[in-house]
């Protein structure tokens, strides 16, 4: 078996090289000490993965994600949350975990979620006395949830690869995406109470008051519902959903709010098309690694040792989620993903465990793998915003962690957590 690709791939991480250049350089070491391998097939791999129709999803969600922010949806988006929690203990901080959730049904990308929120409401929190450090780790953390509630990236990618119904991945993030949104919750709620952090409105929001925001926000509420209703029966693929939701959310911003421009579109075009062709670089090269992995068959060779270990399946996934934890803090979550999806996915499969609630625990574990250091993107991108070191985010993100972590505990060990939603609404299969 030849180690040397996957060798120089992890060497050349530990040199802090980007991560599709460390990936298409193992594969292309693989390449050219094949004799008998023509060495075309290495662009050949490489434009594969751009061709595939589940991954046209993908450029549509950034879009979505992009134009929302210009389209005034994100505004009433946050402006619901503030009037819903707003009245409680470090009330900016409860409606950054509520407004995560939110956009979670909106655009799926927690990178694009803690930039937004960082800007928003990381600055605000600090201009009103809460200390950086724990603003920077409540937005980063709160980001988490994004791409978990449906429609979110990293399923996309996960099914593509796996094999695995990204409609029935969808259904799947609901409960641990409002699961995570309740621990974060709870846990601002007696950190804010302790430090003195106060609520941004001075009692509960009256109903008239919940009402009135609701109606100001209801055209953005329609579109989880316009997503769930439209995979349900049929109207349209997990791939479609993301050309549709982009599609809305142009009429929306404008026709309704008004305030979407003809002359914001170069912006939002060039910003959605940077941020998809990062993850498809990525994507393209792992494609070409992964070519590398099947013919040496390196996911054989690692199901046969793990299952060596083990074939119960709760403690092959309690195995595979401390595994992905430690990957996670130094491997970037699509990356790795890309990477481990066809080593874990068979894995899975030979012992028995649901390929959705695989996938769910894997995009979930990688996604908090990217507010832990050294490498999380989540970790740097509020940091940088809010002027944070990676010392004092670390300190102030470690309850966050902890609570995040339960709620994996639990859906590892209770499956009907994650299987339950995908199984009634669109029957039991992959």
């Amino acid at each position: 078996m030849d180690l040397w690709p996957l060798a120089l791939f992890i060497g050349l991480l530990a040199l802090n090289t980007p991560v599709a250049m460390a990936i298409g350089a193992g594969a292309l070491l693989f390449f050219l000490n094949q004799d008998g391998l023509p060495l075309t097939i290495f662009p050949q791999r490489l434009m594969s993965a751009a061709g595939s129709f589940p991954l046209l999803a993908i450029p549509m969600f950034m879009l979505a994600g992009v134009i929302m922010n210009h389209a005034g949806i994100t505004k009433r988006l946050l402006n619901l949350a503030e009037t819903l929690v707003g009245h409680m203990h470090g009330g900016l901080a409860q409606t950054n975990v509520l407004l995560a959730t939110l956009m979670g049904f909106e655009s799926g990308s927690g990178n694009a979620d803690a930039a937004m929120q960082s800007k928003m409401l990381g600055t605000e929190m600090i201009r009103r006395g809460y200390a950086p450090a724990f603003a920077a780790a409540i937005v980063a953390a709160s980001a988490v949830i994004t791409p978990i509630i449906p429609p979110g990236l990293g399923f996309v990618i996960y099914g593509y690869l796996a094999n695995v119904s990204v409609g029935r991945l969808f259904m799947a993030g609901i409960v641990p995406g409002l699961m995570l949104m309740i621990s974060l919750m709870v846990v601002t709620h007696f950190i804010s109470k302790r430090r003195g952090y106060k609520p941004v409105r001075p009692k509960m929001a009256s109903l008239l008051d919940v009402l009135k925001a609701v109606r100001d926000a209801g055209w953005a509420l329609t579109v989880p519902i316009l997503v769930i209703f439209g995979l349900r029966y049929g109207v349209f693929t997990p791939t479609e959903a993301g050309a549709v939701i982009a599609m809305y959310s142009m009429f929306v911003g404008f026709f309704i709010h008004r305030e979407l421009k003809v002359a914001h579109l170069w912006a939002i075009i060039s910003e959605s098309a940077l941020a998809t062709a990062t993850v498809m670089i990525i994507i393209c090269a792992a494609d070409a690694f992964g070519f590398y992995m099947t013919l040496e068959r390196i996911a054989a060779h690692a199901a046969s040792a793990l299952s060596s270990v083990t074939t119960n399946p709760l403690l092959m996934l309690a195995m595979i989620s401390l595994l992905l934890l430690l990957i996670g803090m130094f491997l970037e979550s699509v990356a790795a993903l890309i990477l481990l999806t066809p080593i874990l996915a068979p894995i899975g499969v030979a012992v028995g465990i649901d390929p959705v609630h695989l996938g769910l625990v894997v995009v979930l574990i990688l996604t908090i793998g990217a507010i832990t250091p050294p490498v999380g993107t989540l970790m740097f991108i509020s940091c940088g915003i809010l002027g944070v070191t990676i010392e004092q985010f670390t300190r102030a993100v470690l309850p966050l962690l902890a609570a995040q972590l339960v709620v994996v505990a639990l859906l590892v060990c209770f499956p009907e957590l994650v299987l339950t939603i995908p199984n009634w609404s669109m029957g039991v299969g992959r």
